[in-house]
């Protein structure tokens, strides 16, 4: 089992061959062993180290270009220009054997081929239709031609300018008799909702239909009653009617708005999707136009049936998609497909609304509301606005959603996602200068409001075949019918290739008049193969005409992949470095690719040489790639141990066998118990005989390897010798020793302990009880101040409040002169007519 204490290597390497720091023939390795830096180095030092040397290999993959490894498989040019947008082919007729035709383009001119051979096809963007956004232009540019390599990335700038443009608005009615007040209601707006539109676009047109549901059970009474009135007044229930073509004229949509019959329907849900894909597919009927913004609104009460709901009635069609409107009596156009077809899916709106850049508008009621935006959600260029149980507000409603339509553009595309992918980025209506951000969409427009797009176009795969292999795709603003067309073309094959290139003829001269010679290499005729075709597939044994080259039998490398399979016998490829060589029967061996010490393969040629991938040590050198020296004496501690008995020699250096061992050869120990621990119990029994080695026995069997002495003062007076110290625990005494040399060690023990005086127990406790009793005294005494203190207070308080009511202790007291409440028992009047005095006697 391994050691997990043992020093581990750390191995930064990558086979990546970096320009910027070694040589491209070299693969880049570097090998530390984390024990040995640290020995070397301290700790910050050594971190710095490796992060530093972590850095500057990752800087040098970033700076270097595409690595060779990724083309030099590949045998001709189209595989080789397919393998990575920086590989190219060398077409020259002589170029150097057994070496890659394919490779990056600096490499090939150091093999020596001309910069006029090398076939490196460049992408190549053309706007051959390219207006700029104008206020009858939204998008530019409008045609672009692309060639692209496979694996390469292309941005092309797109922009987009919101105009005021025309716009057609089919208004689409649940004419259920729920909607009996909302029909009066819009009849009365139309004149307004034209004008409203019209300040909002250089023309507006309206046209008018009308849905209720299936004529069948369970969506309607087949009552025969019902059937014909299902209510008061009412018409007989039918799937879709179109009333009216868009048209100019606001007053006749008026009329066809009063002229519509409300009819009724059984089941809460509508037939408005049967509707709606009627409405979109039937252009010529409802009356689009092409350059127009397109607007279907759909106002209901009701909830809506979608496909699979038609089983209920028996209805298992699926929605085709087309336009099935018939005339009816009145002129007026209805849907003939109702009983026969299923209600569309969500998906399928959603198509076809993309397809003919329809915008729709769903005007529902609160109790709707929540439903039909969910539903919008899963439609492109699709908003929902909360309409009043009347209809009042579907005015204020169409332009307040019109509104949010113009007020944002998203682009969309038709690319071959397996083939190529599109990425958009854009500042939207930000300040100039700011960054771009990754959307499809932008907000906050208003009419000449333009913004830009950088459209990233990849190549992610590339189809089978030799091709061309063009994609024709389109990048439009949702819901309009303006694009940017994009004529792409994956460049697959090089013009080498091409038949009307080839300037020499079948059984050319150069594949020994036994193949076809084009882009610099020989497509041999059956029986012949090598790299000329020089070779003869009856010369070799076997059907396997390579077996010679491979390693084993499951191998489908040849020659290591380092090698020219000639003739089944490898001829390996040769270095552009002289003392650089490939052997080996099947290329496998090499003198270059060992384990390096300071940059030189196997530590330099004094050290050991490669010899197929691996380093043979001279004399006096070991280790994987010969940095270590096999002696063994700087491992060595004072007593002759090889790293003290705790560690390995590794390389010259001392591997402790655990972390708490260190220093040059393991000596140092700072949690490991100390020498004078050691001895303590063997000094303790001799001297003293107590301890855990009371018994002689014990003593005389664990302490016999020592010589120890008992002596008047135990010093360290002599180098080398130690001082140590002990406690008895049967007297708790101290004693004395001391230690030298190593063993077998003498050890000298102090006779006399050193015993701490007997503590007198009676005068302590005797101390204690006389200091709590004056404590407790001292207490009383001060009770006995505070209470008497209290009592006096109380008592001249007293004493004040009696001498402050004198009437309760004099013995007379005259009431009329001291008394303030005092009244005489008798009154005195004297009447002003009569001055004198009344007789003697009245009063």
């Amino acid at each position: 089992m391994r050691n997990a204490n043992k020093p581990t290597n750390t191995v930064l390497h990558t086979h990546a061959p970096l320009s910027c720091c070694v040589p491209r023939s070299v693969p880049f390795h570097f090998k530390l062993s984390a024990k040995k830096t640290k020995m070397m180095l301290p700790n910050w030092p050594y971190r710095l180290t490796v992060l530093w040397i972590i850095f500057y290999s990752h800087y040098c993959l970033a700076q270097a270009p595409a690595s060779s490894n990724l083309c030099t498989p590949y045998e001709s040019c189209g595989a080789c220009i397919q393998a990575h947008p920086g590989c190219a082919w060398c077409e020259q007729e002589d170029f150097t054997p057994y070496v890659s035709r394919c490779d990056l383009p600096s490499v090939l001119l150091e093999k020596k081929c001309s910069n006029a051979k090398i076939v490196e096809p460049q992408n190549v963007q053309d706007r051959y239709v390219d207006n700029p956004p104008s206020e009858e232009i939204q998008i530019a540019p409008q045609k672009v031609s692309m060639k692209m390599r496979p694996r390469s990335t292309m941005s092309l700038t797109v922009k987009f300018r919101q105009t005021r443009r025309p716009v057609d608005l089919y208004y689409l009615m649940d004419l259920s008799y729920s909607m009996l007040d909302d029909k009066v209601k819009i009849a009365s707006l139309g004149r307004t909702l034209a004008e409203e539109m019209n300040n909002l676009t250089t023309n507006f047109r309206l046209g008018f239909g009308s849905f209720v549901d299936k004529t069948l059970m369970p969506y309607i009474s087949i009552v025969p009653k019902k059937v014909v009135e299902p209510c008061p007044s009412c018409a007989a229930p039918y799937g879709y009617i179109h009333h009216m073509t868009l048209s100019e004229e606001a007053h006749e949509f008026e009329t066809r708005v009063n002229d519509a019959q409300i009819s009724g329907n059984l089941d809460a849900p509508e037939g408005g999707f049967d509707a709606m894909m009627q409405a979109i597919v039937c252009k010529k009927e409802v009356g689009w136009r092409d350059n127009s913004r397109r607007l279907l609104v759909l106002s209901t009460d009701a909830a809506f049936h979608s496909a699979g709901d038609g089983k209920l009635g028996g209805v298992v069609n699926r929605n085709d998609e087309l336009c099935h409107l018939v005339p009816k009596a009145n002129g007026e156009l209805q849907y003939s497909e109702s009983t026969v077809q299923d209600y569309p899916s969500v998906s399928q709106l959603a198509k076809v609304a993309a397809e003919n850049d329809i915008n729709l508008i769903f005007a529902v009621t609160e109790a709707e509301h929540e439903d039909y935006e969910r539903l919008c959600a899963l439609i492109k260029g699709c908003v929902t606005g909360q309409l009043a149980t009347d209809s009042s507000n579907v005015v204020e409603l169409i332009k307040d959603q019109y509104n949010k339509i113009t007020e944002s553009v998203q682009l969309e595309d038709n690319a071959p996602s397996e083939f190529v992918k599109l990425t958009y980025y854009s500042s939207c209506m930000k300040a100039a200068g700011a960054p771009r951000d990754k959307t499809k969409e932008c907000k906050g427009l208003r009419i000449g409001s333009e913004v830009e797009w950088r459209v990233d176009i990849e190549i992610v795969g590339v189809p089978k075949g030799p091709g061309p292999h063009r994609f024709p795709f389109r990048i439009s603003p949702v819901a309009s019918n303006e694009e940017t067309f994009v004529e792409l073309e994956i460049i697959a094959t090089c013009n080498c290739d091409k038949a009307e290139m080839q300037v020499t003829p079948e059984n050319a001269a150069q594949c020994s008049f036994n193949g076809t010679y084009s882009c610099g290499v020989c497509s041999c005729m059956p029986g012949t193969f090598g790299r000329s075709c020089e070779c003869n597939a009856d010369t070799v044994p076997g059907d396997d005409k390579n077996i010679g080259c491979r390693a084993d039998n499951t191998s489908a490398v040849l020659c290591s992949g380092r090698g020219q399979c000639v003739c089944g016998e490898c001829q390996c490829d040769p270095m552009q470095s002289v003392n650089e060589v490939i052997s080996g029967k099947h290329c496998e061996c090499d003198n270059f690719s060992c384990d390096r010490h300071q940059g030189a393969v196997c530590g330099g040629p004094d050290h050991g040489t490669c010899e197929c991938k691996t380093c043979v040590c001279k004399a006096g050198w070991t280790g994987q790639a010969c940095e270590c020296e096999e002696s063994t004496d700087a491992c060595r501690s004072p007593n002759g141990k090889l790293c003290s008995g705790r560690g390995q020699c590794v390389c010259g250096r001392c591997a402790c066998d655990s972390e708490e061992y260190s220093g040059a050869t393991c000596e140092l120990c700072p949690t490991c118990p100390s020498p004078c621990d050691t001895f303590r119990p063997c000094a303790q029994c001799r001297g003293f005989e107590t301890g855990e080695l009371a018994d002689r026995n014990q003593c005389a069997a664990n302490c016999s390897v020592y010589n120890i002495t008992l002596v008047k003062v135990a010093e360290a007076d002599l180098p080398g010798e130690t001082a140590c110290l002990g406690r008895d625990a049967s007297d708790d005494c101290t004693f004395y020793f001391s230690y030298y040399g190593t063993e077998p060690t003498s050890i000298e023990v102090q006779r006399d302990k050193v015993c701490p005086a007997p503590v007198q127990a009676m005068p302590i406790i005797l101390g204690v009880v006389v200091g709590i009793v004056l404590i407790g005294l001292l207490l009383l005494c001060l009770w006995k101040c505070i209470v008497t203190i209290y009592d006096r207070r109380q008592y001249k308080k007293w004493r004040d409040e009696v001498e402050s009511s004198k009437w309760q202790s004099r013995a007379e007291w005259n009431y009329e002169s001291e008394n303030p409440i005092y009244q005489k028992p008798v009154q005195t009047y004297k009447n002003p007519i009569y001055e004198k005095a009344p007789p003697e006697g009245y009063r």
